[in-house]
């Protein structure tokens, strides 16, 4: 089940369960589409895959599978993945 982080790990912008500009990669990293757009070039900073679109969770839904309050942002600022 997908943990529905509360944030853009990159600006810290809030981003509730029903956030359509909330982008995931596959290992759940959380972004804002402004970021992924204009910071990361689409390109997670984490693992170098590609975002998507999150789902968004039926409301009726959300409190039997609640969303993550688990802030997760770059200690060390957002940016490129730099290659290995």
């Amino acid at each position: 089940m997908l943990a529905l982080r509360p944030n853009c790990e990159c600006c810290d912008k809030d981003l509730p369960p029903d956030a359509v500009d909330a982008l995931i990669c596959t290992f759940e990293c959380t972004f804002c589409a402004d970021c992924v757009e204009t910071v990361l070039a689409g390109v997670c900073p984490n693992c170098g895959g590609n975002f998507a679109p999150r789902p968004i969770r039926p409301a009726a839904k959300l409190s039997k599978y609640p969303p993550s309050t688990k802030r997760v942002l770059k200690a060390e600022g957002c940016g490129p993945r730099k290659a290995a």
